[in-house]
């Protein structure tokens, strides 16, 4: 082989290794310093996962027609899918209530106005039509059992998916709270609060189970149809009434028994959803009166029921 044949076989293999370390060096051989921090940046975003900072709404009551202002940093918290206030409850929380509760005693024309949040994507394992209405009904609870008149508490839910928990699973406070004034010669509201409860009382919820049953699957009218009857309880100072019934199968007697386990059992599933345990009332007709055929196997599914209502 000549020496010019060497030669550019030589210029040749430079090329050739040249080529494959652009190739695979380019970064850290060719490309600039701003181009190889944009291709790391690129990959930082891949691989860090986009966690969203801990929402915490502070606890804040403030009245436009009146003097009574509050503002906390602490709140009412929740795990994400339940409606049971953390406990405990912090110490300048309970003392803002016992405020709260001075001033909605002493002016009796103002409401408190008390909306709970939920995220689209918790499962509602609640009596209510969701989770944020079962969150404001958990703190007008603690209210009341803290000397709040629930009277004087509205309760809503409202859909906000910008409210983030912490790694933790606990929201933060997932509330809002508004103060309103009523006006005592409007009778539209109350006129319409009873023909709501009358409706109840014409047709109550009615429930079919087996006694030992973990848990009741509601339909979203029957969700409905309890945060009607909270409502009453609330408002017009009613009382939950929850009687048992049996089909005619064993000794009447038994039915009886049977039928208040079932009362018993719908009232401690209304507990656990807020309606305060004094305000439910159980009793047990047994077998004494079917509303279907007990000749067949229907018919009894239909007359083993527990009846839910108000006074």
């Amino acid at each position: 082989m000549s020496k010019k044949t060497s030669y550019l076989l030589g210029i040749l293999l430079t090329i050739i290794l040249g080529t494959i370390l652009y190739y695979f060096l380019c970064c850290s051989v060719c490309c600039s310093e701003e181009s190889c921090k944009h291709k790391q940046d690129e990959t930082k975003s891949v691989l860090t996962p986009n966690i969203k900072e801990a929402t915490k709404n502070a606890f804040m009551i403030s009245d436009a027609n009146g003097n009574f202002n509050l503002k906390l940093n602490n709140n009412f918290n929740f795990k994400t899918s339940n409606f049971s206030i953390l406990e405990p409850v912090s110490g300048d929380v309970e003392n803002g209530v016992l405020k709260l509760k001075d001033y909605l005693f002493a002016n009796p024309s103002k409401t408190l106005k008390i909306t709970g949040f939920y995220k689209s994507d918790e499962v509602n394992n609640s009596a209510y039509p969701n989770l944020g209405l079962a969150r404001a009904n958990s703190v007008k609870n603690y209210l009341v059992l803290h000397g709040v008149a629930s009277k004087q508490i509205d309760t809503y839910g409202k859909l906000n998916d910008a409210i983030n928990p912490d790694n933790n699973r606990t929201l933060f406070g997932p509330l809002e709270f508004g103060m309103l004034t009523t006006d005592a010669s409007d009778t539209s509201y109350i006129e319409a609060l009873e023909k709501s409860c009358d409706a109840v009382r014409a047709n109550p919820l009615v429930l079919h189970f087996k006694t030992g049953e973990a848990a009741i699957a509601l339909t979203s009218e029957q969700r409905q149809k309890i945060a009607d009857i909270s409502h009453c309880v609330d408002k017009l100072g009613v009382k939950v009434q929850v009687v048992g019934h049996t089909d005619n199968t064993g000794d009447a007697t038994n039915n009886v028994v049977l039928g208040q386990q079932r009362a018993d059992f719908a009232k401690g599933y209304l507990i656990k959803n807020g309606i305060l345990e004094g305000n439910i009332e159980t009793s047990s007709k047994g077998q004494a009166e079917p509303i279907a055929d007990n000749a067949t196997d229907e018919g009894k599914s239909q007359n083993r029921r527990t009846v839910i209502t108000i006074n």
